[in-house]
């Protein structure tokens, strides 16, 4: 059974390394525990240079903090194809951050909803990458002219992984306007009637396992138009019903 890691940020690029904050390294000891082929799955699959720059970093990143690698290879436009071989023989799977959109598109060409259903491996998502690994995406406008256009999407299927939804970056993102609204107060709280979005700062994530699913660190749940405290930094939390598919 597959584990999920879904983060807002898991790296100090600066650093090259991975951020320590809430036992997210010794938990991925736990679950990482020999060398494994890695596959680092991109956000958009026409930007070659912006890929392999982060899936590069993001291998030195794990290889600071000793873990190791028997492949490790970038999924994109390049590689589509390829898709089934290298999730069946993948250990882990990187979900790269970027536009949700753009990269769920990606992830329904290469049909990789249907290609991790039998995995048994690591899934580590970030930004972007955790938001797609929902049963049904909320996808935040982000971009100019998203806020206000009827024909953008802000729900739809993703990878199926885990029924959370979360929503990243919040030490970054939170009094952000876009399009005149403020993202938070005046998009995802109207969006969250009957929904319920957990919301992450960097250095805070969500893990997923079989058994059950714990959130790390400094977090919030949007609900119903309410934004309430979940956990607090070097905190964590059970959460009921959401373990891993």
């Amino acid at each position: 059974m597959k584990t999920v890691f879904l983060c807002s940020s898991y790296c100090i690029r600066e650093e090259n390394r991975l951020d320590p904050a809430n036992h997210f390294i010794e938990e991925l000891k736990k679950a990482l525990t020999k060398p494994v082929r890695g596959v680092f799955v991109c956000s958009d699959p026409q930007e070659y240079e912006l890929t392999d720059a982060y899936a590069y970093s993001t291998r030195g990143c794990f290889e600071t903090e000793g873990f190791a690698f028997t492949d490790y290879a970038v999924l994109d436009a390049r590689t589509a194809k390829e898709a089934p071989e290298l999730i069946r023989e993948a250990g882990l799977v990187i979900l790269s951050g970027g536009h949700v959109p753009t990269q769920h598109r990606f992830m329904e060409e290469i049909r990789l909803r249907e290609l991790l259903r039998d995995f048994d491996g690591i899934v580590i998502g970030s930004s972007a990458g955790s938001m797609n690994c929902a049963d049904t995406v909320y996808s935040q406008p982000e971009l100019d002219g998203e806020a206000l256009d009827p024909e953008y999407k802000r729900f739809f299927p993703g990878l199926g992984l885990t029924p959370v939804q979360i929503l990243p970056h919040y030490q970054e993102v939170k009094d952000f306007v876009l399009d005149g609204l403020r993202i938070f107060e005046e998009i995802a709280y109207p969006d969250s009637m009957g929904q319920c979005f957990y919301v992450l700062v960097d250095g805070s994530y969500i893990l997923v396992t079989p058994r059950e699913t714990r959130v790390f660190g400094l977090s919030w749940t949007i609900q119903d138009g309410v934004m309430r405290p979940l956990c607090g930094e070097g905190e964590t939390r059970l959460l009921a019903g959401s373990a891993a598919k």
